[in-house]
């Protein structure tokens, strides 16, 4: 009998359809898929590229089990790599605005992470100015998410090709929010390789809205990850409609999420009402529970 270890639990997650929020697009003839990220052992997405940024530096030498590794995150990436450290042997100092809901620092200080916060107007760029500071001074190691090549590795490597076989490559519109941008440009870089055809989705913040793990980045800290090229189209949405469609994900659909995932669902039914015929995937980031505090789903009793 071979029981495996947690990494080998992550990815490989499930492609459910959606199958009462499109209905009134059915004569269209399009499907409607969500990638369900929260299935993930630490509950989002981020749990590959935690994985994939850690062990690629350990076989590459640049870590070993004992070092003090340091992130800047807004959440989901913080609790994915507390989870990962807890799990390979680090030390895990994470940076993160004030602001984060409280369930996700409470989860990333359950793994054992350390939390230095940054005031809300500081925010991610701050956070990650910090984290670089710290590196220099010699605090730890910085594997830093927005320019590690590792980070859309994971996706390049596991969810698109989980999407491209569990749709038989019938796949031709993929969705996905823009935070780190890790998602999108893995997943856009196999599927253009499988079939340059496949229309690859970009959702940002409209205006000055403000929706966790969606960003609109100033231009002096756009990830450097991030290529434009691979993006085919930039879809904006609104705080109140990501957060709507949050709630009638769940309520409709039986699908908690959190908000990003709301947002990147609402981008891809109205992608729907534009095309006829067509297979569109849209990454659910993560799970609803982390969110609960922040009143998106109503008050707590």
């Amino acid at each position: 009998m071979t029981i495996p270890t947690l990494d080998a639990t992550i990815g490989n997650t499930p492609l459910v359809r959606i199958q009462r929020l499109d209905r009134h697009l059915r004569h269209r003839g399009n499907q409607i898929l969500a990638k369900l990220e929260g299935n993930n052992p630490a509950g989002s997405v981020k749990d590959r590229p935690a994985h994939s940024m850690l062990r690629y530096a350990e076989a590459r030498g640049e870590i070993q089990p004992g070092d003090t590794l340091i992130e800047a995150t807004s959440g989901n990436t913080g609790i994915a790599l507390a989870m990962v450290a807890a799990m390979r042997g680090y030390r895990m100092v994470l940076i993160m605005p004030e602001n984060a809901s409280a369930e996700r620092t409470a989860t990333m200080r359950a793994f054992g992470a350390e939390i230095v916060h940054v005031t809300r107007a500081e925010g991610m760029e701050g956070a990650r100015d910090l984290a670089t500071r710290m590196e220099q001074a010699g605090e730890g190691k910085v594997l830093n998410q927005f320019a590690n090549p590792d980070n859309p590795r994971a996706h390049f490597e596991g969810t698109g090709p989980e999407i491209w076989q569990a749709t038989d490559g019938q796949i031709t519109h993929f969705v996905s929010s823009m935070g780190t941008t890790g998602t999108i440009m893995g997943c856009s870089r196999y599927f253009k390789q499988q079939n340059p055809d496949i229309q690859i989705i970009g959702v940002q913040p409209e205006g000055e809205s403000s929706i966790p793990g969606i960003r609109r980045w100033p231009q002096a800290y756009l990830p450097a990850i991030f290529e434009p090229g691979r993006v085919d189209r930039v879809m904006d949405v609104a705080a109140a409609d990501a957060e709507l469609m949050t709630r009638r994900l769940a309520a409709e659909e039986g699908i908690f999420a959190g908000v990003s995932s709301g947002g990147a669902m609402q981008v891809a039914l109205r992608l729907a009402e534009e095309l006829e015929n067509a297979t569109i995937v849209s990454i659910v980031c993560d799970r609803g529970d982390r969110y609960l505090s922040t009143g998106v789903f109503g008050a707590i009793e």
